[in-house]
């Protein structure tokens, strides 16, 4: 697996430090909150609008950590994920999310970094609260590959999880692991200028949450190779879900 690189930009200045991880793709993330913006409807897991078989469909060779009830079970956490407009928006933004998960992980094969070199060198200790896990416990971890002490505690203050303290129930919970995922794609721009759910229920397209997720690298040229087997990944899952990609599928 390369070796990528995550930026998320906390709410204090060092913060921006980049973030190392092993994973198929590289990614470049920074971290912004936009709001959601257009309304939702109540929900419960099981009207998900991928359904179990096309879950498995999509992921044959997954780990078996990465199960549909703990993505169900995530849900909740961001009530406006996939139930946000019309039923071909829904699909869309779960077939991008999907998608862009699998390209991360090797089609939800690695939980963890496989990189040990790593990990060590994710713990920013200029912050207050430290490395109280250990300084080698904050690697990539779960679908969108969670990584340093910082982002483990924005991502746990976010979802009421204690992650900062407790790195590895990224790694030992699938709900807490989807949670994570769902937490950087409903409120995280990257080096983008949206969150990739405001990109998907706001018709920008599949090409912004690529630049949402790893744009700094991948997008403007910058490696057109990743780009497009994101690309084919989503059409591949959209095909499932019976729906349209729509357009402006690039960076």
């Amino acid at each position: 697996m390369r070796s990528r690189i995550l930026g998320l930009l906390t709410a204090t200045a060092s913060a921006a430090a980049l973030l190392t991880f092993a994973s198929p793709a590289s990614a470049d993330k920074t971290a912004k909150s936009l709001p959601e913006k257009p309304e939702t409807t109540a929900r419960t897991a099981a009207a998900f609008i991928v359904s179990e078989s096309q879950f498995n469909q999509m992921f044959p060779n997954r780990n078996p950590f990465y199960t549909y009830s703990g993505l169900t079970a995530a849900l909740d956490a961001y009530p406006g994920f996939t139930n946000t407009g019309s039923d071909t928006v829904r699909k869309q933004e779960a077939a991008a999310f999907l998608a862009n998960v699998s390209h991360e992980t090797g089609g939800l094969v690695h939980i963890v970094e496989q990189n040990q070199a790593n990990y060590p060198h994710y713990c920013d200790r200029t912050q207050p609260y430290g490395c109280p896990a250990g300084h080698d416990k904050y690697y990539g971890r779960g679908p969108i590959q969670l990584s340093w002490n910082f982002n483990y505690k924005a991502a746990g203050d976010a979802l009421g999880i204690d992650l900062l303290h407790n790195p590895d129930l990224v790694q030992n919970n699938a709900a807490v692991a989807w949670k994570t995922g769902l937490w950087y794609w409903n409120t995280q721009n990257g080096p983008g200028t949206m969150t990739p759910h405001n990109a998907m229920v706001n018709g920008a397209g599949f090409g912004e949450t690529i630049r949402a997720i790893n744009g700094s690298l991948e997008c403007n040229g910058g490696n057109p190779g990743q780009v497009q087997s994101r690309i084919d990944k989503y059409k591949q899952f959209s095909q499932v879900l019976g729906v349209d990609p729509g357009g402006n599928l690039s960076c």
